[in-house]
């Protein structure tokens, strides 16, 4: 995971809160996660302080304060929408979010109690979000495009799978089948860009929340199918495809022959990135073998 370039710490959450918005600052604050892109602390019982950990990340902020409170009315599920956004300082050099705090456990590697229903639910999330997009939406030059432009760094990352040559070869077969999948030849749609099972959220056994969206960008929405190959067995498969698919953007085997290549393109970015995080290396793992299975 690539370094902090800032030691973001509860004291420094707290000094901003206290400066900007001084209601929260008096409030238990613990950290839940220094992620790729940001530090997550959690400020009482009802929010989530997110701060950048590198100024790359700062867009990825930006994108979601400008787009989650347009987008979050259509969705049906919780959406961390900002609701408040901080100005950086001396201290701390760019802009920050609070965002609510979701009951729930993002699902990882946690085998579901319901899957049929988060399937379904995720299916219809995916069928709000996958409209047209506006051509001001974000750019994102690693998510929504072709898979041919990802074809070499997908093939070069291959090589984390040598100690499992046999997951590696079925690997490799599933992302030739992918490429070989019509691309897609309409306008870009919304797409979430990172639907991974670290950012789904479930609660009392059904979808809480989808969160981090920092890589939200106009594109192809097979890129979002990959939680398909990320979390389900062929017959869950097929519910959230049943659930996803619209009139307006139906879902025919290209796309979901694509999704698979995403699943794939995504479990050995995850799997070859992972060495230092060991739960992100697992949802990796996981994705490569549903992908393989098929």
């Amino acid at each position: 995971m690539p370094e902090a370039e800032i030691d973001v710490t509860a004291e420094l959450v707290r000094s901003l809160l206290a400066a900007q918005l001084p209601e929260l600052a008096g409030l238990s604050i613990t950290l839940l996660a220094n992620g790729w892109d940001n530090a997550l602390f959690r400020v009482g019982p009802d929010h989530v302080v997110r701060l950048p950990r590198r100024e790359v990340s700062v867009a990825l902020v930006d994108h979601e304060a400008e787009w989650l409170p347009r987008l979050a009315p259509r969705l049906p599920v919780r959406v961390p929408s900002p609701v408040f956004i901080g100005e950086p300082t001396d201290a701390y050099p760019w802009p920050w979010t609070v965002v609510p705090w979701f009951q729930g456990t993002a699902i990882g590697t946690t085998p579901l109690a319901e899957p049929a229903r988060v399937a379904r639910s995720l299916g219809s999330f995916l069928a709000a979000l996958h409209k047209p997009a506006p051509a001001d939406h974000p750019l994102n030059p690693f998510r929504g495009g072709p898979l041919a432009g990802r074809d070499e760094i997908t093939r070069n990352r291959m090589a984390a799978l040598d100690h499992v040559p046999e997951l590696q070869s079925k690997v490799a077969n599933a992302w030739e089948e992918a490429l070989a999948a019509s691309p897609w030849d309409r306008g870009p749609m919304w797409i979430h860009g990172d639907l991974h099972p670290a950012n789904i959220v479930v609660h009392d056994n059904g979808l809480a929340a989808v969160i981090d969206f920092g890589d939200i960008t106009g594109g192809d929405p097979a890129t979002d199918l990959l939680v398909a190959w990320a979390l389900f067995d062929a017959e869950n498969r097929s519910i959230l495809r049943d659930a996803a698919d619209t009139t307006a953007r139906p879902i025919d085997d290209a796309m979901w022959i694509r999704g698979r290549g995403w699943g794939v393109a995504h479990g050995l970015a995850v799997v070859s990135s992972s060495s230092d995080n060991p739960h992100m290396y697992a949802i990796g793992m996981q994705t490569l073998e549903i992908a393989a299975a098929v």
